[in-house]
């Protein structure tokens, strides 16, 4: 007996990162999924974005695990679009029990230098295309009446300021919230809101020369010299955590161990956003 037995997960941004190993650890414990992704390249991001042949490798790893899936590539910005995702999956998988709206962008420069196109892509993105997974999936859960759990991604930047990150902050606290009001509006309906709150995070969002030179102010910036530099954010000596970190939070939220658990802000950070840290050793 899995944990997810019986349950589908939609979720956003699956075709690589955070959102697959989401897809993945559910679909372990017995979820089957609706996996959504733009697959696309957006013009502010300073990264390669993920493409149809990573959303086509998160099916085949869900079907090894012998789970049905549905992938749709939508971008969460469009309504329509993601209401299609919906209608189509539950068409094929019969009801929808959670709601992941992981699908995010990154990207830094100090607020004042933040081109117009680039904030209002990131809020497009990071926050109104959660609002409209919302909008895309709630009716479906208050209509089947069989309560269910949602997931939103934040950030530990939805929890206090960042320098560099005036969009990405400004968003992620809308992330953190929406979860709040929507727990509150959808708890007589028996579904539950919760968001997650990482650090950084070891995907091809952070594991990239932009970000690593955005991130540490250094040009032609390396792997090596972005372990030492984000271990600084950490009170525990690690540079930043696994995706399957998240996707153990993500997995508990939604299972019935976490059934009286909403509005709550769960931290994946290894200690980042305590006020004072002991300095790490060399």
């Amino acid at each position: 007996m899995g944990r997810m037995d019986g349950k589908v997960a939609l979720i956003t941004g699956a075709a690589r990162g955070q959102g697959r190993a989401h897809a993945l650890r559910l679909a372990q414990e017995g979820a089957e999924i609706i996996a959504v992704d733009v697959c696309a390249q957006l013009d502010s991001v300073p990264y390669d974005m993920a493409t149809p042949d990573d959303l086509a490798e998160t099916a085949k790893l869900v079907e090894d695990l012998d789970r049905r899936i549905v992938t749709r590539e939508a971008d969460v910005r469009n309504l329509g679009a993601l209401q299609s995702a919906v209608q189509d999956g539950v068409a094929e998988l019969g009801h929808l029990d959670v709601v992941c709206a992981n699908a995010g962008i990154a990207s830094f420069a100090p607020g004042w230098e933040l081109s117009e196109e680039s904030f209002q892509e990131m809020i497009d993105v990071n926050l109104t295309g959660v609002w409209k997974t919302l909008k895309a999936t709630v009716p479906t859960m208050i209509e089947q009446n069989t309560g269910g759990s949602i997931v939103l991604t934040s950030s530990i930047a939805g929890l206090r300021a960042f320098p560099n990150l005036a969009h990405y902050t400004a968003a992620k606290h809308g992330v953190t919230g929406l979860m709040r009001t929507f727990a509150v509006e959808l708890a007589p309906y028996g579904i539950r809101v919760n968001s997650v709150h990482p650090t950084t995070v070891s995907t091809d969002m952070i594991h990239n020369e932009p970000i690593y030179e955005l991130f540490l102010g250094v040009q032609g910036a390396t792997y090596e010299d972005a372990k030492v530099g984000m271990t600084t954010l950490n009170a525990m000596k690690v540079p930043w955590v696994e995706a399957i970190d998240i996707s153990n939070a993500v997995l508990w939220l939604a299972s019935d161990e976490a059934r009286y658990v909403t509005g709550t802000t769960q931290i994946i950070d290894a200690g980042a956003l305590q006020p004072f840290k002991i300095p790490h050793e060399a």
